[in-house]
């Protein structure tokens, strides 16, 4: 049977629903109902069951959603039940933050190796991960099972970069380098452009200040 597509939208709103599950978990919540979950959430109740409809549903009339079940369902289909080796090209302070962020451990993304080509952090070490040069990244490719590789890196040596990934069997690339890339089709690639994310919040307040002015 060919795989429903599911929307874009669908897929963003995944992450914040296995967020609001473990809070919900770790503060002891063992069953939840759609209201209650849009409430927290602030997304309607109808669009919670369409989003989890997409996916079998989990719900039970009267009863609402088992949290520790659904928690467990969508890291399934988020992929989160299985471990992610990771590398990071650019050891900067962007690089360097990522590595510290334990919560990605608890997720399964396991950062394996940090890269720069700044020789005066060679040997330095981020949490126990010595970063290396840039040099070193195809026989490392070769040597160790890459799942995932980010990019924190200027974006005139984006394209170089993700073309070696590549070429060493990368199929994944997290991309901060404020550039898209555009590569072959069996690479999945995930733009995160955090000046844009700025840039919104700044509408948002301009907007806010228009409505409301002083």
């Amino acid at each position: 049977m060919e795989e429903k597509e599911i929307s874009r939208a669908v897929i963003k709103r995944l992450p914040r629903y296995y967020r609001y599950l473990g809070e919900l978990l770790e503060s002891g919540t063992e069953r939840i109902s759609s209201n209650e979950l849009s409430e927290r959430m602030q997304v309607t109740a109808s669009q919670i069951r369409q989003d989890l409809n997409n996916f079998g549903g989990f719900g039970q009339q009267g009863y609402g959603y088992n949290v520790k079940h659904l928690h467990t369902e969508i890291g399934k289909i988020l992929g989160l039940d299985r471990d992610y080796n990771i590398i990071i090209v650019g050891a900067g302070n962007l690089g360097q933050a990522l590595a510290n962020y334990v919560k990605f451990e608890k997720n399964g993304f396991l950062v394996k190796g940090l890269f720069d080509v700044n020789p005066s952090l060679k040997g330095v070490t981020v949490r126990g991960i010595e970063i290396r040069m840039v040099d070193e990244l195809p026989e490392f490719l070769q040597e160790n099972d890459i799942q995932i590789a980010a990019l924190t890196l200027p974006k005139q040596n984006a394209k170089k970069m993700a073309d070696i990934l590549v070429e060493n069997g990368v199929r994944a690339i997290w991309n901060f380098a404020h550039t898209d890339l555009h590569l072959p089709k069996d690479v999945i690639i995930e733009n995160v452009h955090l000046s844009e994310s700025l840039m919104q919040l700044s509408y948002n307040i301009n907007r806010y200040n228009k409505e409301h002015p002083s």
